[in-house]
């Protein structure tokens, strides 16, 4: 990947970052990059939200035990 491209990704995953911690997702880093590029390997949006979701009810505990990573730049 070319620096510039690189660039660009990363600041994309640090927007969408950004989004998930004002949306109160829970969501890291990592888990938000696999999301993203299973939406951009055609995955439907939905129902991959539709699956997280149930995720989450299937293991309540995972998921208040991983807290949010800290945004460290600031607002």
């Amino acid at each position: 990947m070319n620096p510039e491209a690189a660039r660009t990704a990363r600041e994309s995953l640090d927007l969408v970052f950004r989004m998930s911690n004002i949306l109160e997702t829970g969501l890291d880093r990592h888990t938000l990059s696999i999301l993203i590029a299973l939406c951009e390997m055609g995955v439907n949006p939905e129902s991959l939200a539709a699956v997280v979701k149930e995720l989450r009810r299937e293991s309540p505990e995972s998921s208040s035990a991983a807290a949010p990573e800290a945004d460290p730049s600031p607002p």
